[in-house]
C-alpha cells in the first residue's frame, strides 16, 4: 500500500472528534455547582461576620464611651471649686417623680451644698409651674431639716419665669425669696380633675359595666353617674391638702404676709404684685441676688452626678409620668 493511500485511511480517524463522556460531563457540571454554592455561602459568611465585627465594635466603642464620659461628667460634678461659692439647686419644670425637678434629684443636691464648707449660701433656681404635693413636701421638710442642721447658711429662693403652686411650696421653705417683676407667682390651691360623658354613652348605646370589691373601688368613675358621697370625700382630702400647703407658706413667710383673702384661693400673681402680698420679699435675678444680697459671684450648680443614659431615662420617665398623671388625674399642685 502505497504512502498516499495509507494518509487516506488514516485521515477519517484524525479528523473524527471524540467522543464525548457523558457521564463525565454532568458529574463535572454538579461538582462546579457544589464549588460554586460553597464559595456564596463562604461570601456570605464573611458578609455577615463583617456586619455583625462593626456592630460589636460599635457597642464596645458606645459602652466604653459612655463610661469614659460619664466618669467625667461624675468627676466633673464631683470636684467643687476649692473657694468660697454660691450653691445653685435648680429647680426647674414638672415636680413630679423621675423628673429633674423630683425629690429624689433635689434631696442629695440640697444636702450636698449644706455639707460643703465653701458653700456659703444656697439658691434654689426655680422656674417650674408645680406638680406633685408629695414631691414638693418631701423637698421642703428637707430643706427644713437642712437649714436647723448648719443654721449660719441662708437660703434664697430666686423664681425666673415661673414659681407657683408646688414650686412656691418649696420656695417658701427659704429664708428669702426674690423674683423679676413679670414672673407668676402663688397659685396657693390643690386641684383634683376628672370628666364625665354618661349621658354621651347613653345617647350612643353604650353601658358600662363595672365589678368592684369594696363599695370604693370605683371612685370617681368617670365612666358611670357621679356618686356624691364619693365626689365630698375627694373634695375634703383636697381640702386637707390645700391645709398642708397654707400652713407651710404660713410656716415659712410668717408675719410678711399679707392679710389678703385671696391669697391661698389658687390666685396668681405677677412679681411686683407678690413683693406687695408678702408672698416675695424683693425683686431681682439669681445674678443681683448673689452679688447685691450674699456679696459671692461665683456659683456652682449642684446635681447628682448622672451619666447621659441617665439622663435620658429621666427624661422619658418624667413625660411618661406627666402623660399618666394627666390621664389619671392625681392630685396636683399646678
Amino acid at each position: 500500500m502505497s504512502e498516499n493511500e495509507w494518509q487516506q485511511l488514516q485521515q477519517p480517524e484524525a479528523n473524527q472528534e471524540p467522543a464525548k463522556n457523558v457521564e463525565g460531563s454532568v458529574e463535572d457540571s454538579k461538582e462546579w455547582r457544589l464549588i460554586r454554592t460553597l464559595v456564596k455561602d463562604i461570601q456570605q459568611e464573611q458578609v455577615r461576620s463583617r456586619r455583625w465585627g462593626i456592630l460589636f465594635k460599635s457597642l464596645t466603642f458606645a459602652l466604653l464611651f459612655s463610661l469614659v464620659f460619664g466618669t467625667w461628667y461624675q468627676m466633673d460634678d464631683a470636684v467643687v471649686a476649692q473657694q468660697e461659692h454660691v450653691a445653685v439647686v435648680e429647680v426647674l419644670g414638672p415636680i413630679i417623680s423621675g423628673a429633674p425637678a423630683s425629690s429624689e434629684q433635689i434631696v442629695p443636691s440640697l444636702q450636698a451644698a449644706f455639707a460643703e464648707d465653701y458653700a456659703k449660701a444656697i439658691v434654689l433656681d426655680i422656674n417650674s409651674p408645680g406638680g406633685s404635693p408629695v414631691q414638693a413636701g418631701i423637698i421642703y421638710d428637707e430643706l427644713d431639716r437642712l437649714k436647723a442642721l448648719y443654721p449660719d447658711k441662708k437660703v434664697y429662693a430666686v423664681i425666673t419665669d415661673i414659681g407657683a403652686s408646688g414650686a412656691y411650696y418649696i420656695a417658701a421653705a427659704a429664708d428669702y425669696i426674690y423674683a423679676d417683676k413679670a414672673s407668676m407667682v402663688g397659685s396657693i390651691g390643690v386641684i383634683g380633675s376628672s370628666f364625665g360623658f354618661t349621658e354621651l354613652m347613653d345617647k350612643v348605646g353604650v353601658e358600662r359595666r363595672s365589678y368592684t370589691a369594696g363599695e370604693n373601688k370605683d371612685f370617681l368613675d368617670p365612666f358611670q353617674t357621679e356618686k356624691p358621697d364619693q365626689k365630698a370625700a375627694f373634695e375634703n382630702m383636697l381640702e386637707r391638702v390645700h391645709q398642708q400647703f397654707v400652713t407651710a407658706v404660713k410656716t415659712g413667710r410668717g408675719e410678711r404676709l399679707d392679710d389678703n383673702p385671696k391669697l391661698f384661693s389658687g390666685a396668681i400673681w405677677d412679681g411686683e404684685e407678690a413683693v406687695k402680698l408678702g408672698l416675695v420679699d424683693g425683686l431681682g435675678s439669681i445674678y443681683s441676688v448673689t452679688r447685691e444680697e450674699i456679696g459671692i459671684i461665683d456659683l456652682e450648680v449642684y446635681q447628682p452626678s448622672q451619666t447621659p443614659l441617665q439622663q435620658l431615662l429621666d427624661e422619658v420617665g418624667a413625660q411618661t409620668s406627666v402623660l399618666l398623671q394627666s390621664w389619671l388625674q392625681t392630685p396636683s399642685m399646678q
